[in-house]
């Protein structure tokens, strides 16, 4: 397999798991609630994410940096909106 394909490879699955965040960035948006939303489990994906990030640039890979760049955002939009859009009881 050429290093195109594992690319390519790569750059699809980067796809799917990145769009994986965007139905519940959508909704905290739309609906300016987040109930429900674990802001912990969020922060621990977001080092997670950054760590992985930090692995793409190492490795040269498009793949892990785009993904990993694209859900950062996404990750922090959720954990900026949780806060700000927390229901009080």
């Amino acid at each position: 397999m050429s290093d195109l394909q594992i690319e390519i490879i790569g750059l699809t699955a980067a796809v799917f798991t990145t769009i994986a965040f965007v139905p519940q960035v959508l909704k905290i948006w739309k609906k300016r609630d987040a109930t429900g939303v674990s802001v912990t489990m969020y922060v621990i994906m977001f080092i997670g994410i950054c760590i992985w990030f930090c692995y793409g640039i190492l490795i040269d890979s498009i793949a892990v940096i785009t993904a990993n760049g694209v859900s950062g955002i996404l990750q922090m939009f959720i954990i900026v909106f949780a806060l700000i859009h927390r229901k009080k009881n």
